[in-house]
C-alpha cells in the first residue's frame, strides 16, 4: 500500500513536502516524493490523505491503561490526595472491571495515534488489552512491599506472572518487565532483589522523583505518607515506625539500593531532581518518561527536561494514568510540555515542535531500546504509522507540519492508526474490539465509583 499526503514527517529526517510511505508486509519499503513514488510503483493500492501529515505512531513512554474507567472522579486535589483516593476506589473494582478498563484506555490510545506503550499494570489487563486490540506494547509487572517478610512472596509471584505472560505473547510486539510499587510503599530489599532479576537486560520501570511528598518522605520521613499515618492505617501498636528517613535523594537512594545495576532501566517523572540526581541518572545510563500533564494537574512540579536531554540522558514524554490526567492524548502532552519548557527555560535552551515531536516519537523509543524498529519512517522499521489532518489545522496555508501538529491539531484530526501495516483506526472506526460493549460496561463502572 502506497500511502500519500502533503507532508511526510521521517522525524529522522526533515520532513517531505508531497511525500509518500510504501507499506509491505509489515514493513516500510521506500519513502519519498508521492511523484517518484507512484511513477515507481505504478500498479500499487494508493491511499491519498490529501492535506494531512504521515508520521510514526507516538510512542507512549508511561501509562497506566487499567485506570481509564477512573478519570475525571478525582479532580482538583493534588498528587498526595489524589493517590489516597485513587487507592480507595481501586478497592470497588472486580477482575472484570479492570479488564474493561484497561480495554477503554487501550482503544482511546489507537484513536489518539498511540502505537506503542509502557504501561506498568499490576493485574495484567493492560497487557491483554493491548494485545486485544493491537498496540504495541512493553508490560512492566508491578510489584513490592513494605514489610521485609514478604519481599520475596511478593517478587516471586510477579516472577511467575511474568514467566506466564512471555509464554502468551508474540515477542515481535509485547516485551514484559517489572517494575517496583512506589517507593515510599517497598522495602529497599525490592530494590536489590529487582536489580538482580533484570540483569539479563529484561526492562524495569521505577516511579521515581515525582512528587514533593515523595522527596521529603524518603529524605525526612515526614509528609502525607508518613510513618505515623502507615502506622495508623495498618494497626501497628509499636513504637518502631516500618519507615526510617534516609537523609538523601529518591535518586540516591535507589542508586544505594543497587536499582540501577539492571541495564534496561526507565526512571518515571524525575521532577524532584538536583544536578548531582542527573549526574547519577547519566552515569548509569537511566532513561526517563517524562509526564508534564499529570505533573501538572497534580502539582508534582516540572522536569527539567532541557538539563536532562544535555546530560545525555534518553527521554521521552508519556501520557501517565487517565485517571490524574482525564484522557490519553500525546498531542495534548506535546503541547503542554513545549510551552511548559519554554516558560522556564530562556533563549539557550528553546524548545521547538520538531523537538518535541521526536520525544513523543523517535526519544521514546530510544529511552525503550526499540528505535530500530519503531519510532521514525525508516525503510525497514515497522510499519507504525499515522495519518494527522492538517486542513483544519486553524494554520492557513500550512507551511510548517511541525508546528501545526504540536499546536494546533486535536485527538479529533486523526485520521489513520496504523501498526505492522494494519489499519486499526480509519477516522471513524475502531477494529477487532466491540467498542459499544465496553463504553457500556466503562458506564456501569464510573456508576459504582461514584457511590
Amino acid at each position: 500500500m502506497l500511502l500519500v499526503a502533503r507532508y511526510v514527517l521521517p522525524v529522522s529526517q526533515p520532513h517531505i513536502e508531497n511525500g509518500a510511505v510504501l507499506v509491505r508486509d509489515g514493513k516500510i519499503e521506500d519513502i519519498g516524493y508521492s511523484t517518484k513514488l507512484k511513477t515507481r510503483y505504478p500498479d500499487e493500492e494508493t491511499r491519498d490523505f490529501g492535506l494531512a501529515a504521515l508520521m510514526p505512531g507516538f510512542v507512549d513512554l508511561h501509562t497506566h491503561l487499567e485506570y481509564s474507567a477512573m478519570r475525571g472522579l478525582i479532580i482538583d486535589v493534588p498528587y498526595a490526595a489524589w493517590k489516597l483516593h485513587i487507592a480507595e476506589k481501586e478497592q470497588l473494582f472486580t477482575s472484570a472491571d479492570w479488564e474493561d478498563s484497561a480495554l477503554l484506555g487501550a482503544l482511546e490510545a489507537v484513536r489518539s495515534g498511540i502505537t506503542t506503550v509502557a504501561d506498568i499494570t499490576g493485574t495484567g489487563a493492560s497487557l491483554r488489552a493491548a494485545r486485544a486490540v493491537g498496540l504495541r506494547s512493553i508490560i512492566y509487572r508491578e510489584a513490592g512491599s513494605m514489610e521485609r517478610f514478604e519481599v520475596d512472596r511478593r517478587l516471586n509471584e510477579a516472577y511467575e506472572d511474568i514467566a506466564a505472560w512471555r509464554e502468551e505473547v508474540d515477542p515481535e510486539f509485547t516485551s514484559i518487565g517489572i517494575a517496583p510499587a512506589a517507593l515510599y510503599t517497598c522495602h529497599p530489599l525490592v530494590f536489590q532483589r529487582i536489580a538482580e532479576y533484570a540483569a539479563d537486560g529484561t526492562p524495569v520501570a521505577c516511579h521515581l522523583a515525582g512528587s514533593r511528598e515523595e522527596y521529603e518522605f524518603i529524605r525526612f520521613g515526614s509528609s502525607p505518607f508518613s510513618v505515623h499515618s502507615t502506622e495508623q492505617e495498618r494497626g501497628y501498636g509499636i513504637d518502631m515506625p516500618p519507615w526510617l528517613a534516609t537523609g538523601t535523594s529518591p535518586v540516591r537512594y535507589i542508586l544505594n539500593w543497587g536499582l540501577f545495576d539492571a541495564p534496561n532501566v526507565l526512571a518515571i517523572h524525575c521532577v524532584q531532581v538536583d544536578e548531582s540526581d542527573i549526574e547519577k541518572l547519566a552515569e548509569n545510563d537511566i532513561a526517563v518518561a517524562v509526564c508534564s500533564r499529570c505533573n501538572a494537574q497534580l502539582a508534582m512540579g516540572i522536569a527539567p527536561l532541557s538539563q536532562l536531554i544535555k546530560a545525555g540522558i534518553r527521554v521521552g514524554l508519556g501520557t501517565d494514568s487517565p485517571a490524574a490526567t482525564d484522557v490519553t492524548d500525546p498531542l495534548a502532552e506535546m503541547r503542554l510540555s513545549l510551552l511548559l519548557q519554554r516558560a522556564l527555560g530562556n533563549r539557550s535552551d528553546f524548545f521547538t515542535a520538531a523537538q518535541m515531536i521526536r520525544l513523543a516519537t523517535l526519544g521514546a523509543a530510544e529511552a525503550l531500546r526499540i528505535d530500530d524498529k519503531v519510532g521514525s519512517l525508516e525503510v525497514g522499521k515497522n510499519a507504525d504509522i499515522i495519518a494527522l489532518d492538517l486542513s483544519n489545522s486553524n494554520q492557513a496555508p500550512t507551511h510548517n507540519p511541525n508546528s501545526a501538529i504540536v499546536h494546533t491539531v486535536t485527538q479529533d484530526n486523526v485520521l489513520m492508526t496504523m501498526i505492522g501495516g494494519k489499519i486499526l483506526y480509519d477516522g471513524s472506526h475502531l477494529h477487532a474490539v466491540d467498542v459499544q460493549r465496553v463504553f457500556a460496561r466503562v458506564e456501569e463502572m464510573r456508576l459504582k465509583l461514584r457511590g
